[in-house]
Formats: structure tokens, sequence, C-alpha cells
């Protein structure tokens, strides 16, 4: 009797635990549905305003659109505008700059965010303050920005060699943007003043959802201060740090702006960036075929940067 009774219990629980999970997936499955439908319209927009310029940058680079050079009818090229792009010495001393500027500008602005944000993280008398007046580089358009910079590094009546003069420091007479490397150095100052603020807020925005608690558990099991942050703070401040990456890689990997304003490029074509080289082959040289090409690779060395990321910075499970 005892038997039927547990074997009748045993499978009620089980039946019980069964509906539950049916009712859970059912409940899951409408939450994504209702996800999905949030999205959706964005997604909608997205690809109405992404779709043609991208299907027309496309359809571009294997055609040849040269209004310098017109062919009547804009033929079918094959591969040739993609093989100009390995000829063409402009194309490599492009992709060269821009693969060194994003290395060197996102290590930089990356090291000097997350020191900010763990300034910004403490509790300090007038933090709001701070944090607010951090903002300001990052809200300054970029052009305003550029333009402030490159009045700063003029050799007479900019600030920087007046400021190095006073404090009796080498490079006082420099003519900052007349050489490619003062000119590198001068570009990667006001891309770092501008942007670095943006790491630091997204940084910032990771430590706040870090408990405390863990940090007063380390501290009674013997860890110091550097142990923590190695230990603690990086491992679980990575999704933070993926997205600063992804998001500040790609916008060194397009920068244009900035180097439009302050170099022009120059001198010479030392400062040219891809995109730079993308501007220049659409509205300068009206190539579009070209232009197309490089936009298409431009877009294919994005999402493998952004794919390495997510692969070597995916957050354990």
């Amino acid at each position: 009797m005892s038997t039927i009774a547990d074997s009748h219990i045993a499978t009620h629980s089980a039946s019980n635990v069964g509906i539950k999970k049916v009712k859970n997936d059912t409940l899951g499955s409408k939450g994504r549905r209702l996800g999905y439908v949030l999205v959706a319209p964005a997604i909608i927009l997205l690809l109405l305003i992404t779709a043609f310029p991208l299907g027309y940058n496309i359809w571009n680079s294997f055609h040849h659109v040269n209004f310098a050079n017109p062919i009547p009818g804009q033929p079918f090229s094959g591969i040739h505008n993609f093989k100009t792009l390995t000829t063409t010495p402009d194309f490599g001393i492009a992709f060269v700059n821009t693969i060194v500027f994003s290395a060197v500008s996102v290590t930089i602005e990356m090291i000097i965010g997350l020191g900010l944000a763990l300034v910004l993280d403490k509790e300090f008398k007038g933090r709001g303050i701070v944090r607010a007046a951090v903002l300001i580089p990052w809200a300054v358009p970029t052009v305003v920005s550029a333009m402030l910079w490159k009045t700063m590094f003029d050799p007479y009546t900019g600030f920087v060699n007046y400021l190095l003069k006073i404090l009796h420091l080498p490079g006082s007479n420099t003519t900052w943007l007349a050489h490619p490397s003062t000119a590198w150095v001068a570009i990667l100052v006001a891309d770092a003043w501008k942007n670095t603020p943006f790491i630091a807020i997204l940084l910032l925005a990771g430590l706040q959802v870090i408990p405390r608690d863990i940090y007063e558990a380390a501290k009674v099991d013997g860890a110091s201060s550097w142990q923590a942050f190695r230990r603690l703070t990086i491992p679980l401040l990575k999704p933070a740090i993926l997205v600063a990456l992804i998001f500040r890689t790609l916008s060194a990997f397009l920068i244009f702006d900035i180097i439009y304003i302050m170099t022009g490029g120059g001198p010479g074509n030392s400062t040219e960036t891809l995109a730079y080289l993308n501007w220049r082959a659409f509205l300068v040289d009206t190539n579009f075929g070209y232009g197309g090409a490089i936009s298409v690779a431009l877009i294919l060395m994005a999402l493998v940067i952004a794919g390495i990321y997510v692969k070597v910075l995916k957050p354990e499970t």
C-alpha cells in the first residue's frame, strides 16, 4: 500500500515538474517573441536606411563607375576594383596608418579611460560634478574639437608650444602638423581628448554593477588591492570592456573628420587613413567603383575585428 502511495506521489511530482517546465518554456518563448516584436521597428528602420547605400556600394565595387573616366553603361568589371586595392600604394599606406592608429589610440584611451573610471567609482565630495565635467570633451562636436587642437598646435599662436616653452621642455619650436611623426602625435592627442571620456563612462557603468561584498570577502581572505583588481575587477568588467573596445576600435578604424580638419591627409599622404582614402575616391576622384571596393573592404575588416573581440573577450559562463 505504501509503495503504491509513494509511486502515486512520485508520478504526481513528476507531472507537476513537467507542467512547470512547459509553462516556463511557454513564458520564455512568449518573452522572446515579445522581444522580437519590440526590436522589429528599429531593425526595419535601420535596414531601410542602410540597405540601399550598402547594396549600391557593393554594386559599384563590381562595376566600372568612374565619372572622371566614364564608360557608357557602367559595365561589369568583376574583381578589378578589388585588385586595384592591392596594387595601389596609397591603399597600402592608408591601411598601415589605419591599423597602427587604431591600435595605439585604443590602447592609450582604454588605459586612461579605465583609470578615470576607477577614480570616478570611488566616493568623494563633488563626484557628480566631476563625472559631468569628464563628459564635456566627448560632448563637443568632433569638427569643433579638431579645429581647437589644430589651433593649439599652431607653431606661432598655439598654446602647446607656448606651454612647452614656459616649462622649458623640448619641442617648443616644433611645427607639429608639418612632419608625419609629429602630425600623428597631434592627431592622437586630439582623438584621446575627445574619446577617452566615452570609454571611461562605459567602464564606469560596468564597475557600478559589480557587487561590493565580493571585495570585502577578498579583503577578509587577505587579497591585496592589486590581486582584487586582477582577479575580480577585470574578469567581471569583461562585458563592459568588450562593448568599449568594439565601439571605440570601429570608431578609430573609420577615423576621418579629425584628420580631414587637422592635416588633410598630409604632409603628402602620410596621415591618410582608409576612411580618408574612401572619401577621396568618392568625392575627389569621383571613382565610385574603387570607392565602393574600399567601402566593402572596410565593412569586412570591421566585422573581422568585432568577431575577434567577441571571441577573445567572451565572458565566461
